[in-house]
């Protein structure tokens, strides 16, 4: 495994971290709760100490996640980072955003119960709520660090529009997680810029395109009604854009015979070495998912092949 310190902390993760959207029971189709807590335990012995969740999404049935995640790292709590998020307010099936001071503590300390913990490791923006001064939402994370409820802060779901609103506060987030993947490239200079000039690492989520690049997947794909992935807004795996991903998943498939690795392993390795300093965010329902994810690290690809994979993918 691979380890980076992010930037403006004492935080070092494991470059892959396992994403926790699937331990909702919502919107990924069928989960299985023991599968789910076997798989933090298969990634917690193959070297991850990185786990990204939120409080909610969809339908707020995600609130599990937290409970499924806090149960699964049991002793391992203190050997492991864990980091989740606020901002995203689920009433009645209507979704609203709010990144309130009131908000910030009642989500936080929310979470921290359905975690189990007595602080979280990195506390996240959902998405910035348009409303409230960025002024007052360090402010309240500054305050929550220093009553040891948090250690650290970042952000997600931003852009060029963010950056002159968080340049008064370079040096204050550590990290921020944007989707990246070679079938999702749109956030790509936003990404390279906002590192350099905010000072942050770079998190990566939707890395393995909602699983389109694990090559698990043909023309003929189908989700059921209980999978997000049937909606046409997952373009990824819809008309001409699904076409667009076959043909990437066709050149990733030589380059991993190449290296006798998963396809899914070509992909993460991709956004490693493309992103200096990032770390990838994959979800993963079972074990077996883990150990082909993991298979991402202690390697490199070679310059002809990452200019094979920029020249089908961009």
């Amino acid at each position: 495994m691979e380890y980076i310190i992010l930037k403006n902390s004492d935080l070092k993760v494991s470059r892959i971290c396992m994403g926790g959207c699937p331990m909702g029971g919502y919107g990924w189709g069928y989960t299985k709760e023991q599968e789910l807590i076997d798989a933090v335990h298969t990634a917690i012995d193959t070297g991850i100490n990185f786990f990204d969740t939120a409080d909610t999404y969809g339908l707020g049935q995600s609130e599990k996640k937290e409970k499924i995640l806090g149960r699964a790292l049991g002793n391992h709590r203190k050997d492991c980072i864990i980091a989740t998020k606020f901002g995203v307010r689920v009433n009645n099936g209507k979704t609203t955003y709010d990144n309130s001071p009131e908000w910030i503590i009642a989500a936080l300390n929310e979470s921290l119960m359905r975690l189990g913990t007595d602080y979280v490791d990195l506390y996240q923006i959902h998405y910035r709520d348009g409303q409230t001064p960025m002024e007052s939402v360090v402010e309240t994370l500054e305050e929550l660090k220093k009553a040891g409820k948090i250690r650290y802060y970042g952000l997600s779901n931003i852009n060029q529009k963010n950056e002159e609103e968080l340049r008064p506060f370079v040096g204050k987030f550590v990290s921020f997680q944007n989707e990246y993947s070679l079938a999702c490239r749109k956030n790509e200079e936003d990404m390279l810029r906002i590192s350099k000039n905010l000072e942050m690492s770079p998190l990566t989520w939707g890395s393995l395109g909602q699983g389109i690049l694990t090559g698990k997947y043909d023309e003929t794909v189908t989700f059921g009604t209980n999978d997000r992935r049937s909606r046409e807004v997952y373009v990824n795996f819809h008309g001409d854009k699904l076409l667009k991903n076959l043909e990437i998943v066709k050149v990733m498939k030589k380059i991993a015979e190449k290296y006798d690795k998963p396809v899914a392993a070509v992909a993460i390795r991709y956004i490693l070495d493309f992103l200096y300093g990032s770390v990838v965010l994959c979800g993963a329902k079972k074990p077996a998912q883990v150990l082909e994810n993991i298979k991402g690290t202690d390697w490199k690809l070679e310059r002809t092949d990452i200019e094979k994979l920029d020249q089908i993918s961009l």
